[in-house]
């Protein structure tokens, strides 16, 4: 047994489609033309009302709208549809753009906070070299059995002791750098962890159509994404639309069909009282003779 879909469930499911196409297209638009952004809003709404008013008025009353009224109504119809795809197709592509451009601001920040990461490991081990330098300057010395004297291994290890300092300071100074680095290190990896998430169906969705999920991929399979939403997004709520009006029509008709039906079988049934009256006063006024008839 078909199930039958009451008309304001239809009514409500396609002016609620075509109200947030709408919202979707505006905020599109908007992006486009942002210098005139309330104007915008304005031009947009006024025509995503239009659009729906021309639909139900041109089915209503196909039969005795001219023909140029017609066209008109069915041209306008038509790229106003296109206009709100169109809205909808930059809303979402911009949508997808800001999302990869806090991708790409999170990695410009690992790529800079990893360079200073190399740059200070760089100059540890510079220091270290010098240290290791100094070092072996001291040993050599040991070795050749020069430990005491002005130029003994005692000596210069404390005329070293300054330099010694300042670079172990250095390396200390830059360790702390370092640690200060990886901790925000770890705050952007959190970061691109989530955005790897977000992004994650659609890779799914390249690997299952492409399968790899190559940047280039997954740019072209968001585009299909799109496009097959901006297909089934306002076409499906002018349809809605649409078949409510068809609905409404058919209930008036079946509405008329029903009355003309009832006056009918009331007629019937009057005519059919009329003559039964007729029959009995006929046979009324027989038997009355019958009765009075003269021996």
């Amino acid at each position: 047994m078909p199930i039958r879909i009451l008309p304001w469930v239809t009514l409500i499911s396609g002016l609620a489609i075509s109200g947030i196409a709408g919202y979707y297209s505006i905020i599109g638009l908007t992006a486009i033309f942002a210098a005139a952004f309330w104007p915008v809003v304005v031009m947009g709404t006024a025509l995503e009302v239009g659009k729906l008013v021309s639909l139900s008025w041109l089915y209503n009353n196909w039969a005795i709208a001219p023909f140029l009224t017609k066209t008109y109504f069915i041209f306008a119809i038509v790229v106003l549809m296109f206009i709100t795809s169109m809205g909808i197709f930059g809303f979402l592509s911009k949508a997808h753009i800001d999302q990869t451009l806090i991708g790409s601001n999170v990695e410009i920040e690992v790529a800079g906070i990893q360079s200073k990461i190399d740059r200070e490991t760089t100059r540890i081990v510079f220091n270290k070299t010098v240290l290791d330098q100094l070092d072996a300057a001291v040993n050599s010395l040991t070795e050749a059995n020069r430990i005491r004297g002005s130029s003994g291994a005692i000596a210069v290890r404390k005329d070293q002791q300054e330099q010694r300092d300042a670079l172990q300071s250095e390396i200390d100074v830059s360790l702390d750098k370092i640690q200060m680095f990886n901790v925000e290190m770890s705050v952007l990896d959190i970061e691109q962890t989530k955005l790897a998430a977000e992004v994650g169906p659609i890779k799914f969705v390249a690997e299952l159509v492409y399968g790899e999920s190559s940047k280039e991929v997954i740019e072209k399979s968001i585009i299909y994404v799109i496009v097959i939403l901006i297909f089934v997004f306002d076409p499906l709520a002018v349809l809605l639309i649409l078949a409510f009006n068809i609905g409404e029509k058919n209930k008036n008709n079946v509405n008329k069909s029903l009355t003309n039906n009832a006056i009918d079988s009331i007629l019937t049934i009057n005519d059919e009282f009329i003559n039964e009256g007729r029959r009995n006063v006929t046979e009324r006024k027989i038997n009355k003779k019958q009765h009075y008839k003269p021996n």
